[in-house]
């Protein structure tokens, strides 16, 4: 990108960011915030000065952030100004971008939530797997194909974890030692995201001290983002499967992404999955009938 570039967009972005806050102070009275109204304005809303002293920053810088000046500002002051303006979350990370910085990720909201409309997502994909991981990659739901090929164990429910401890989960998986290091690599770029988060110091810690692999795989601080790849599965029953991965992060919850596996066009995998649902159908018939 020029410079000339550059510079179109830095004005670009500042005069967005001048129009939003001139908004979000339009739509404000100041007795929504606890200021005495006073007598007739000539715009709707607070006024710069009042921005300020809620914010608790200078009159004139403040001028100078809403007039769009290149002025330098700190997550500190754009958190203060978002209180002050009352802004949701969807607007204090715009107010961060238009500012020029990334905006901050948003806490979990305690335990993931699985909504119906996930698991008709989930269902919607059958009869291929698919599955869904938390922020720190444990199995919060399957459906009934990606039950059948992973056998994901309750016991052991974090597949990182899994991946390199669970001798059955970890033998499914053909050319183990060539995928290990981007699973690692993947992890690691998931923790950078998530810095302040100490469970990942304590999985980290966890499976180092279980795994010299992972403690070594670890030590390389190598760094990937989710990529679609193809991986070959090794069922004890109906033999290699082979799909094709690809990861979907959650609009709504960030903390969480979808994982489908499609079959390779070209080989018997989807006939091989249609076979273990099928085995799985005949095995719930049968504690049907045994129950009834």
């Amino acid at each position: 990108m020029t410079t000339s570039t550059s510079r179109q967009n830095g004005n670009g972005r500042r005069g967005e960011l001048r129009d939003f806050l001139r908004s979000r102070r339009a739509r404000i009275t100041p007795e929504d915030v606890g200021l005495p109204g006073g007598g007739r304005r000539r715009t709707p809303g607070l006024r710069r000065e009042e921005v300020a002293v809620l914010a608790g920053v200078g009159s004139s810088w403040y001028m100078w952030l809403e007039q769009g000046r290149d002025i330098k500002v700190s997550e500190q002051v754009l958190d203060a100004i978002a209180r002050a303006l009352r802004m949701s979350g969807a607007e204090r990370a715009h107010l961060y971008r238009l500012a020029g910085l990334n905006p901050p990720r948003s806490a979990p909201s305690g335990r993931p939530e699985i909504t119906a409309e996930l698991r008709r997502v989930l269902e919607t994909w059958l009869p291929n797997p698919a599955y869904v991981l938390d922020r720190w990659w444990n199995v919060v739901a399957v459906n009934d194909a990606a039950e059948e090929v992973f056998s994901f164990s309750r016991a052991e429910p974090n597949c990182l974890v899994a991946y390199f401890t669970a001798g059955p989960y970890r033998s499914r998986f053909r050319a183990w030692e060539q995928f290990a290091p981007t699973v690692v690599a993947q992890f690691r770029a998931d923790a950078a995201d998530h810095a302040d988060d100490p469970r990942y110091a304590e999985l980290v810690a966890e499976l180092s001290g279980r795994s010299p692999e992972f403690a070594e795989l670890w030590d390389r601080h190598d760094v990937l983002e989710d990529t679609a790849v193809t991986k070959e599965i090794d069922h004890p029953v109906v033999g290699c499967l082979t799909f094709e991965h690809s990861t979907l992060r959650l609009a709504s919850r960030s903390d969480m992404r979808l994982i489908l596996q499609s079959p390779l066009p070209g080989t018997d995998t989807a006939e091989k999955v249609g076979r273990l649902l099928a085995r799985r159908e005949a095995r719930a018939h049968v504690r049907l009938a045994e129950t009834g």
